[in-house]
């Protein structure tokens, strides 16, 4: 999600003014009955009708039980209902879902909700984001969704702000500032997750020197109940692992929603980079940079921690949810979460303690190459590490080999479903510059290239999690940017950048349905069922780190792809799919 450039010449003054002008408007009737979203709702999740949360449920799977919409029958999809909104920026947020409420964010921090079935507007809510935050957010200006929790639904904000909502009505409960200093590089572009009470977010910034942290709210009040930093300090486990002061500035964002183990109350949050990004300014391990980190939800203290990569000097953040999963794996039954790594390794780990299972390489990769098991830590090659006035030419790219885009996975088939980038790059040191708030602190410049031999930016995979085996794949010129979900009717769902949204046969790959949408697809699929009717929806409306960084290799595939978000609700028609 990187990037040394700024997004706030992408927003015209004109969209400024418009959006700081408007308020929330309260629904024509009075408010759709809303079902109280609680613990045991949100602890069963994978089960609801709805679509509760980020990813669906607290694993993080993004799968869901739902059949009516299968193999046989996805061809005759049609739309139901689409919302537009003109916003020129990147949409990744899923629709979330509550009985019959559907709610939505955008770019800039604009919400609405609509009623799931027929579309109608019930409430909408803007947040008036300051002119100066929109200096130092980096990767475009997006929003990743809401967390629901009684009857709440729950905002992070670019400024650092946490907003509690009405659900019902739009109506602002509380708003808590985490963090005081607008255009300092410190923003949110994640979606909370509600747990138990509380409300967690996490910080971005990474490029601006900032020292990430996770914190938990009250969800009735805001308050604050823990707040743990990425880069430990003095006095903390781990500290010492950055030279002198720098944990200080040593980014660690925490910039995608994790995931919860029910079991052991344990949250898994995936941190990103280390700052700046030359590596030779900070020698060690650059703890807990690029790493997946456990925290017990009653304090947020480290229970454990999983490093990819030490001493990172490519942006490998290890920030993609942390998808958990029971498989058997050589005759026995794991515990694990699996991650699509930033650096190019498709890792199987031990979430009951952190402990390496495998890795496997699902794109080209140098850089990083291997484990020890025995010292646990991630295996480098050195020599690519670039030093002020060098350059070098090493895979993946910053993008990664999956970028924070989320990946499925089917507990039917045992696979998950990994939206990929191939990519590589010439990364160089420059002459380090002293760190100054609000700006970018790199001291690296990069250039986007192909995978030698490679035309194809993107591919869809579908990789056994048992084994690390790729089982199919579908490869594209473009990149592929969209997350994906998957279903009981054996489908997987995902969008690409070309304006196309795809159902997929989950066993083969097999396209069974293509949709051409308004614009290019960076979200995430949500599916769901009101009245026993199943839907899926996505919001479509380009934008995201990729075209802000693509560079001369990749950027003009873009040229001609309409801006502009629109919402898009799928359903069989009656006679197929029954009401």
């Amino acid at each position: 999600m990187k990037s040394s450039r700024l997004v706030l010449g992408l927003v015209p003054v004109c969209l400024l003014v418009a959006f700081a002008g408007l308020r929330q408007s309260a629904p024509g009737n009075a408010a759709e009955a809303y079902p109280p979203v609680t613990d045991d709702r949100l602890r069963n999740a994978a089960s609801d009708d709805g679509w509760l949360m980020f990813m669906r449920a607290y694993t993080g799977e993004g799968h869901a039980p739902f059949s009516q919409i299968n193999t046989s029958n996805v061809a005759e999809l049609r739309e139901v209902f689409t919302h537009d909104v003109s916003i020129p920026h990147g949409y990744e947020a899923p629709p979330i879902v509550n009985g019959r409420t559907m709610i939505v964010t955008t770019p800039m921090d604009h919400v609405y909700a609509l009623d799931a079935v027929t579309g109608r507007k019930l409430w909408e809510y803007d947040y008036n984001v300051p002119r100066v935050q929109l200096r130092t957010i980096c990767c475009d200006v997006v929003n990743r969704g809401v967390a629901l929790y009684g009857t709440n639904a729950y905002i992070a904000t670019l400024d650092n702000h946490v907003v509690a909502l009405d659900a019902r009505t739009g109506a602002v409960q509380w708003d808590k500032q985490i963090y005081p200093l607008p255009g300092h590089g410190y923003a949110m572009t994640l979606a909370p997750l509600a747990v138990e009470g509380k409300i967690i977010v996490g910080e971005s910034g990474g490029e601006f020197g900032i020292r990430g942290f996770i914190v938990a709210l009250d969800a009735a009040t805001g308050a604050e109940k823990w707040r743990r930093y990425t880069i430990p300090g003095p006095g903390e486990a781990n500290f010492g692992t950055y030279p002198g002061n720098m944990y200080e500035h040593g980014g660690g964002g925490a910039w995608v929603t994790g995931t919860y183990d029910v079991e052991t109350r344990t949250l898994l949050w995936g941190v990103g980079n280390p700052a700046p990004w030359l590596a030779k300014l900070r020698p060690g391990r650059n703890l807990y940079s690029d790493s997946v980190i456990a925290l017990d939800i009653d304090t947020g203290r480290v229970k454990w921690y999983f490093q990819q990569t030490p001493n990172d000097s490519w942006d490998y953040d290890a920030t993609n949810s942390p998808v958990l999963a029971d498989v058997t794996i050589a005759g026995r039954k794991r515990k694990v979460f699996y991650q699509a790594a930033r650096n190019g390794w498709f890792y199987v780990v031990d979430r009951t303690n952190g402990a390496f299972i495998s890795m496997t390489p699902f794109t080209k990769v140098t850089s990083v190459t291997g484990y020890d098991r025995a010292r646990r830590i991630g295996l480098t090659n050195d020599s690519l590490r670039p030093a002020a006035g060098q350059t070098k030419f090493t895979c993946p790219a910053f993008f990664g080999g999956d970028n924070w885009y989320p990946y499925s996975f089917d507990p039917q088939t045992g696979y998950a479903y990994v939206p990929t980038m191939h990519t590589c790059m010439k990364i160089s040191g420059i002459k380090p510059v002293k760190l100054q708030p609000g700006l970018t602190w790199l001291d690296e410049t990069f250039l986007n290239e192909p995978v030698p031999g490679n035309k194809y930016w993107g591919e869809l995979q579908a990789i056994d999690v048992a084994s690390g085996r790729k089982i199919w794949g579908m490869k594209t010129v473009m990149p592929w940017n969209g997350g994906t979900i998957s279903t009981d009717g054996g489908l997987v769902f995902s969008g690409t950048p070309d304006q196309k949204f795809y159902a997929f046969d989950a066993r083969t790959g097999k396209v069974l349905w293509v949709h051409r949408m308004s614009s290019g697809i960076i979200g995430v699929p949500s599916t769901y069922r009101v009245d026993g009717k199943q839907y899926v929806a996505i919001q479509t409306g380009w934008g995201g780190n990729t075209p802000l960084s693509g560079g001369p290799s990749m950027t003009p595939l873009f040229r001609h792809i309409p801006l502009g978000g629109r919402l898009y609700v799928f359903a069989l028609p009656d006679a197929a799919g029954g009401r």
